[in-house]
């Protein structure tokens, strides 16, 4: 195992996750590697939950976004964190931050490394990251993902590696590790297109805050991959009328722009539609790359894709893992504050499809809040792209659970983003296509295309008697938020049901 450790004066930092752990104090702020399950703490941070059940001890931890294996939910259940940034997915951590016990920052994936470089968070005490291994430099050869840990490194005062080796070492080639300039001496990040490679492939840190090396040999967990249903694939059909239409109007070509797709089922089945259209040599610019990625790449549709990590099931985790010179010169994993990046989804065009919770009939998006006040995982890079995007798309349900919930509704209960960010919104009912439409317009296009059709006499009565009042975003204040309120009275959003109640 010392082999991965081709630095020979820091064979002597071995040790075991146990005493590496002492490293970590009451009151630090930690920075973890670990970006959408991919690339996290497989030692340390475990073992840190199992000092909380025995010690008074609290501390901030920042990561790329969701660690896996329930390393989350064993910190929160041992009362370990304070505080936790900039993004989770955990049941258990979740519950404790919605009942107030752990304080959550929601971040933009972007924003995290740039506000520790200008100091406005709290700087790094211990950086914990996952490698495959060490070079002659001391610098660290990453594993699936790179997430934060080029600034964690930079950064803290001292430094905790994990060495997996499950990980092959042929991993050295797929990361582009590029740290752009402090302000105001920034210069232009040059990427011109996915595929560009502008810096090293091993992440740069001082060896002498190398304070311990443990050494794992464990997978990252399985992403949760679900087969599209009726309602994923109704949405993809509608997303791939869209872009043929598009290609029609002589707006995109056959190739289209890079894609961006967020995770979750939704997104995987957009993308493995993309498998039996006419589009090809298609690229990516995204954050994660999943399982459907591969697969475009295997059917030959995608010729390239950039994200941050790599969050796969099982199988294509072996696949790829197993296969690497295979797919070496057809992906690249970034930095997440280069992968999402406004400049650079702007530049490029980049098509972005993300999820929402969801919407109303003026397209203000929720993609962080069940009922205005509860938090589900967080914004992650959704509002990166969505700012920045020559196609900002946001896709959902029109209806769930037995149709008491509609998902497009008078007004959000929570916005993450505005109608000034969103283009296109998709439901298994239809599309809207928002682009140059006045408020009142928008709301139309809405309620004739997206609405489940329980909820659509309803919803355009609301508009019309909004209307007569009038404004140039007509609402009703006092019944914008009575959907939700009957849901949480009835437990159904339909007005049957209030209706009966009362009689």
């Amino acid at each position: 195992m010392l082999e991965r450790i081709r630095l020979e004066s820091l064979h002597q930092k071995v040790t075991t996750a146990e005493n590496a752990v002492k490293i970590i104090k009451d009151g630090m702020t930690i920075g973890s590697s670990g970006f959408t399950k991919a690339g996290d703490s497989k030692a340390i941070l475990p073992a840190l939950a199992e000092r909380g059940k025995t010690e008074d001890l609290k501390v901030t931890l920042m990561t790329g976004a969701s660690l896996g294996h329930g390393t989350d939910g064993k910190l929160a259940e041992a009362n370990v964190l304070r505080k936790r940034m900039p993004f989770q997915v955990d049941p258990i951590l979740r519950n404790k931050i919605n009942k107030g016990e752990i304080l959550f920052i929601d971040q933009h994936l972007s924003e995290s490394a740039e506000l520790l470089h200008t100091k406005n968070l709290q700087s790094i005490d211990v950086a914990v990251i996952e490698a495959a291994y060490i070079e002659r430099d001391g610098s660290i050869v990453p594993t699936t993902s790179v997430g934060n840990s080029v600034t964690f490194a930079a950064l803290a005062k001292k430094v905790i590696i994990e060495i997996n080796t499950e990980v092959p070492e042929e991993v050295y080639g797929i990361h582009d590790i590029y740290q752009a300039e402090d302000y105001p001496y920034r210069n232009v990040i040059p990427i011109v297109a996915p595929w560009n490679k502008i810096g090293r492939k091993s992440i740069p840190v001082d060896p002498e805050k190398i304070e311990a090396i443990v050494f794992t040999n464990r997978k990252d967990s399985p992403a949760d991959i679900a087969e599209p249903d009726e309602k994923t694939t109704a949405i993809a059909k509608h997303l791939l009328a869209f872009f043929e239409n598009e290609v029609l109007l002589g707006r995109l070509t056959d190739r289209l722009l890079p894609l961006q797709a967020g995770i979750g089922k939704v997104a995987n089945a957009v993308l493995t539609g993309f498998k039996d259209s006419n589009f090809y040599d298609l690229t990516m610019f995204s954050e994660v790359l999943q399982d459907s990625t591969f697969d475009l790449i295997d059917s030959g549709k995608l010729s390239f894709a950039s994200a941050s990590s790599i969050t796969v099931s099982q199988e294509c985790y072996e696949r790829v893992l197993g296969n690497l010179s295979k797919y070496k010169d057809k992906f690249v994993l970034r930095p997440q504050n280069i992968s999402n990046t406004p400049g650079l989804i702007r530049r490029l065009g980049v098509i972005a499809i993300n999820t929402a919770i969801e919407f109303d009939i003026y397209g203000n998006v929720n993609s962080t809040h069940i009922g205005g006040s509860k938090i589900m995982n967080g914004i992650g890079g959704s509002g990166d792209f969505a700012r920045n995007a020559y196609l900002s798309i946001f896709v959902t349900q029109a209806a769930s659970k037995g149709n008491n919930i509609s998902h497009v509704l008078p007004m959000v209960s929570h916005t993450d983003h505005t109608e000034h960010d969103v283009d296109i919104l998709v439901t298994d009912v239809g599309l809207a296509d928002l682009r140059g439409l006045a408020p009142r317009e928008r709301a139309q296009k809405i309620i004739d295309n997206c609405v489940h059709s329980d909820y659509k006499e309803e919803l355009q009565s609301y508009f019309d008697r909004a209307c007569e009042r009038g404004g140039h975003t007509p609402h009703l204040l006092e019944e914008s938020f009575s959907w939700h309120l009957r849901f949480a009275e009835t437990g159904s959003m339909k007005q049957a049901i209030e209706t009966d109640i009362q009689n």
